[in-house]
């Protein structure tokens, strides 16, 4: 099988919502998504993407952007790596990844940070293997649109 890593384009964006939608129906979480592909056009100057491809389509997804972050300076944040379930085991999230890193790389980012659920553990021991260093002691804080208003409008 002939596996192509290449940036993604807006032509892409249907099957890469696809593939986001079929991670967080993995992660059981399909309801947290609400992006659609009129938003990832309108906001297509905060977002990158690498599509994994095969003579099937696209098969894998790599999604990141650029942060900085006070304590190490410029960073690439991973948001998603997702390959599809019937393809895993054949080295595409690690073509994915690498392309991820030579990214980082070329852009001189001091750090590449991304997060894992605790119970994925196919995945943690992947991150592992590859040398990822994983911090148990951070928690995630997660604002909605509907809850940014809130606290605006709440006066604390």
């Amino acid at each position: 099988m002939n596996v192509v890593v290449r940036k993604a384009t807006e032509d892409d964006f249907p099957a890469i919502l696809s593939l986001v939608k079929a991670l967080a129906l993995f992660q059981h979480l399909p309801e947290k998504v609400t992006n659609t592909i009129e938003q990832m056009q309108e906001e297509k100057a905060f977002f990158n993407a690498l599509v994994a491809e095969t003579e099937e389509g696209i098969v894998g997804i790599a999604t990141w952007f650029f942060a900085y972050y006070t304590w190490v300076g410029k960073s690439l944040y991973l948001d998603d790596l997702y390959v599809r379930e019937n393809r895993r085991g054949l080295k595409i999230g690690s073509a994915l990844l690498k392309e991820i890193f030579k990214t980082a790389s070329a852009e001189n980012c001091k750090r590449i940070r991304w997060q894992v659920s605790n119970w994925n553990k196919p995945a943690i021991a992947f991150y592992k293997k590859c040398g990822a260093q994983l911090d148990d002691e951070c928690m995630n804080c997660d604002f909605d649109e509907s809850a940014i208003n809130h606290f605006l409008s709440a006066g604390l």
